[in-house]
C-alpha cells in the first residue's frame, strides 16, 4: 500500500519540486547582474525609506539584499514557506478523498486491509514527499549559494529545516478536515486558503503590535526563521508544539476516518 501511494503521488511531487527549483534558479541566474550593476546600493537606500515594521516583516532589518543568500533570508524564504505549505496542505486534503473521487474506494474496502493501515500508508507516503521536497530544494540552494559567494552553512541548514514544521502541520490539518467531506474541490479551496490566511496573520503580527495575538493562530509562527538568523539555533519549544499538534490531528483523523461512511 505504501509503494502504491508513492507511485500515485510521484508526478505531483516532481512537478511541485520543479516549480520551486525553477523559481530559485531564475533568481540565482539574475542576481549577479543585479549586484554588479550597482543597483544594490540604490536598493539599500530605498529600503531605508520603508517603516521598520515592514522591514521586520520580511527580515530586511537583519538581512541585506547585497547577496543571493541575503535575499533568501528575507523575502526569498517566503516562496519556500508558501509553496511547501500549499503542497503539503493540498496533499493532506486529497490523499484520502482521491480514492472516493476515482471510485477506487470500493475496491480498497474489499481488500483485507484495515482503514488504519490505509491511513498510515498514505500518511507515510505524504510525509516522505514533503520531506523530500524540502530536502531537494535545500540541496539545490546549498550548491547554488556556495557557487554564488560566502555562505554560513550552519545557519543555512537550520533555516532550511524550519519549513518542515509548518508544512507538516498544514498537512495534518487538511487531512483531518478532509474526513468531514466527500468532495475534493471544496477541500482544495480550504487547503490553499488556510496557508495564505496563516501567512497574512503572520505578516500582520510584524506590522502591527495590536494584532500580535494572531501569531498564536498562524501556523507559520512554527517556522521561526527570524529566531534562527538572530540566534543561530532552532526554538525547540516550537518543534515540540509542532509535534504535539501533528500527533493530536493524526489521532483525530484516524478516529474520524475509521467511522466515516464511504460513498
Amino acid at each position: 500500500m505504501f509503494k502504491k501511494e508513492l507511485k500515485s503521488n510521484l508526478k505531483s511531487f516532481i512537478l511541485w519540486t520543479i516549480v520551486l527549483v525553477a523559481v530559485y534558479l531564475l533568481v540565482y541566474l539574475m542576481y549577479p547582474s543585479i549586484i554588479k550593476s550597482g543597483n544594490i546600493q540604490q536598493i539599500d537606500e530605498m529600503m531605508k525609506l520603508f517603516p521598520d515594521e515592514i522591514l521586520k516583516a520580511f527580515n530586511m532589518d537583519i538581512s541585506s539584499l547585497d547577496s543571493a543568500y541575503g535575499w533568501l533570508k528575507s523575502e526569498g524564504f517566503i516562496f519556500i514557506l508558501l509553496i511547501t505549505g500549499c503542497y503539503a496542505s493540498i496533499m493532506g486534503s486529497n490523499i484520502l478523498l482521491k480514492e472516493e473521487n476515482d471510485k477506487t474506494i470500493e475496491y480498497i474496502s474489499m481488500l483485507p486491509i484495515s482503514r488504519t493501515k490505509i491511513l498510515n500508508s498514505k500518511v507515510l507516503a505524504s510525509l516522505f514527499y514533503i520531506i523530500g521536497m524540502i530536502f531537494f530544494i535545500t540541496i539545490f540552494n546549498l550548491v547554488s549559494l556556495k557557487i554564488s559567494g560566502p555562505l554560513d552553512v550552519k545557519e543555512f541548514l537550520l533555516i532550511s529545516i524550519t519549513p518542515l514544521f509548518s508544512s507538516i502541520v498544514f498537512f495534518f490539518m487538511s487531512l483531518f478536515v478532509s474526513n468531514f467531506t466527500h468532495k475534493s474541490k471544496k477541500m482544495l479551496g480550504f487547503s490553499i486558503g488556510i496557508v495564505f490566511l496563516s501567512y497574512i496573520f503572520n505578516t500582520l503580527t510584524a506590522l502591527d503590535k495590536s494584532v500580535e495575538f494572531l501569531k498564536y493562530v498562524s501556523v507559520f509562527t512554527l517556522s521561526d526563521l527570524r529566531n534562527v538568523i538572530l540566534n543561530n539555533k532552532l526554538d525547540f519549544s516550537l518543534i515540540l508544539i509542532s509535534f504535539i499538534i501533528c500527533i493530536i490531528l493524526y489521532i483525530l483523523s484516524l478516529i474520524k476516518y475509521n467511522k466515516k461512511e464511504m460513498i
